[in-house]
């Protein structure tokens, strides 16, 4: 276990206090905040040292916006770019900010102590001796806050007071320590581009209102199908929320394109379809079959091995024996990088039964396609050019800010004709630019969030190297964890061998329980163990990891690491902590 004040246990008495913990690495942020954001910068580096009145955290009523008094503001250029002149939120509403007539002052400072409060809170999510959460249950933040909405408006005070509020008990994912999840991490490009967009605040359904960011998800889809394997980047695809509508779309697409007359006479039109995927593929196989009339009992589950991949033959039986029933084989969704184990189904082999029965083959890329980005990983991923769509969520291996997942197809012209209903009043013919660049007519939605600019700022920031560098990074934290508790007495892994992505699955064995014998009431006991740690970790907000149960196997930890903030440290402070919470269960 760490030693107290060495900044992995216990939490410092000031968790806010960078400084305290490591003052080399938060003078040095400090100088280049100051070089930067000016006022800004010795601001949050004097709430950082200590130096000036702590923000307000709790349900006190001080003035958020009193704390440092500001010169007023002489000068008549309308935005000024000086320091503006203090201002009192408690008598303020969000009627004197823009556009209210001379609202820029009050709008100025608002929006700078809005900033002042996110600096921090990114600060401190790289803080280890912060904690990850500072968890509460519903009920007791239910009760110690009022979170109603009322009729009559809340002053400026009151509202960075609720954002100060929100942000203490939200859960800092891009915290070191934060491995509960598959999307982790805060990355400082990413963030700036989200708050670009947000201050944007566009539709990408045509490239009339939104430009620049229709050309950016071209060509960012584009380099995407190419790292895919498709001849010139050719094809088409979309940016859409999430892994599980993107895995919809593929199965929209592909209805459409063996069954066209559903799209207008819908399915009783057509024969009884049926998909195909592995038993330990995502939910969303199943939830967009129910969302498009097909069925949750049209999905058949193929036999896995015991890493976790579909067995190849198992599925050719499988649809052969639907075709003996009269049923219809439309889809075949294969998965790079299950969600638990972190397997890649043999693509090469699925891609050549599929060609064989002519049925549409997807790849749910949703979390192991960013290793089509790494030189040393991409093999996992070898047949991928094979498929007809694929879904790859750069929000997950990559680290863009949530939400960021792609549905590459790669048939051109498909997507566009499976779901065009020709809206005239937004999609007119006779504009005066290349029509093709609106993509809107394409996509399920009408009102669709520009997701793309994250990706594509990331990408130019970091270049393709850098994000291969982070994920072989991940990838190697995976591997240091396996050859760290695959022989370390009270763990057992789940199943044998090195993951293949950074999915680690292990059971923790506390002490009562490692001269037992290996029957029910053993399992029955260490079912219990898991959740009893993750309960632990949450109350003390030291650390966050995932557990589940599957199939046959009771509650085991499922280590995901996708943030590159962690380090062999983090490491072994989470094994540390796993014994420290479970030893006396």
């Amino acid at each position: 276990m760490a030693s107290p004040g060495s900044g992995f246990w216990p939490f410092g008495a000031d968790e806010g206090s960078a400084a305290a913990e490591s003052p080399g690495t938060a003078r040095a942020w400090c100088q280049a905040a100051q070089k930067l954001t000016g006022g800004l910068g010795n601001k949050l580096c004097a709430l950082l040292y200590g130096d000036a009145e702590k923000p307000v955290e709790t349900g006190a009523r001080a003035a958020p916006g009193a704390a440092e008094p500001r010169p007023v503001c002489t000068c008549d250029k309308k935005p000024c770019g000086c320091q503006k002149a203090d201002v009192n939120y408690a008598f303020l509403h969000s009627t004197d900010l823009l556009p209210a007539c001379n609202g820029e002052i009050t709008t100025m400072s608002f929006l700078q102590d809005v900033v002042d409060i996110l600096l921090q809170y990114v600060v401190k999510s790289f803080d280890r001796s912060t904690k990850v959460i500072d968890f509460h249950y519903p009920n007791e933040l239910l009760q110690e806050y009022n979170w109603e909405l009322a009729d009559q408006p809340q002053t400026l005070e009151e509202i960075l007071l609720n954002c100060r509020t929100t942000l203490k008990y939200a859960i800092k994912t891009g915290h070191p320590r934060y491995f509960n999840q598959l999307s982790t991490g805060l990355d400082m490009v990413g963030l700036a581009a989200d708050w670009l967009t947000s201050a944007a605040n566009t539709n990408m359904f045509t490239y009339e209102i939104a430009p620049v960011f229709v050309l950016l998800e071209y060509v960012t889809l584009r380099k995407m199908r190419e790292m895919v394997g498709w001849p010139g980047g050719c094809g088409d695809g979309i940016f859409s929320p999430g892994g599980a509508i993107s895995n919809m779309y593929a199965m929209l697409i592909a209805r459409f394109k063996m069954f066209p007359e559903v799209k207008e006479k819908g399915m009783a039109a057509i024969p009884r379809l049926v998909a195909f995927t592995s038993e330990h593929s995502h939910f969303s196989v199943k939830k967009g079959a129910a969302a498009l009339g097909i069925g949750t009992d049209s999905v058949i589950l193929i036999r896995c091995d015991e890493r976790g991949k579909m067995i190849p033959s198992d599925l050719e039986r499988r649809i052969l024996e639907a075709k003996q029933k009269g049923f219809v084989p439309f889809l075949v969704s294969a998965t790079a990088g299950t969600t638990v184990y972190g397997a890649f189904d043999p693509l090469i082999a699925i891609a050549d039964i599929c060609k064989k029965y002519k049925i549409w083959m997807h790849v749910d890329g949703a979390w192991g396609g960013g290793l089509l980005m790494s030189r040393k990983h991409k093999w996992k991923l070898n047949g991928v050019e094979r498929a007809n769509s694929v879904t790859w969520n750069p929000h997950k291996m990559m680290g863009v800010p949530l939400q960021c997942s792609a549905l590459l197809v790669r048939e051109e012209g498909l997507m566009q004709s499976c779901n065009q209903m020709h809206a005239s009043y937004l999609f007119q013919q006779d504009k005066h630019y290349d029509l093709s660049y609106d993509t809107g007519d394409k996509a399920l939605q009408c009102g669709r969030h520009v997701d793309v600019f994250k990706l594509w700022l990331m990408w130019r920031a970091k270049g393709t190297t850098g994000f291969e560098a982070q994920i072989d990074k991940c990838l190697e934290l995976a591997e240091y964890l396996y050859n760290k508790i695959k022989n370390r007495e009270g763990y057992e892994m789940v199943f044998d061998g090195k993951p293949q992505h950074t999915n680690v699955c292990f059971w923790y064995i506390p002490p009562s329980l490692r001269s037992m014998e290996d029957n029910e009431e053993r399992m029955s006991r260490l079912m219990k163990v898991a959740p009893v740690i993750k309960a632990r970790m949450m109350e003390y907000g030291t650390t966050m990891v995932s557990y589940q149960p599957l199939g046959d196997k009771v509650n085991f930890f499922r280590m995901v690491i996708s943030n590159p903030a962690a380090t062999h440290q983090d490491i072994d402070f989470l094994i540390d902590e796993i014994e420290r919470l479970g030893q006396d269960l």
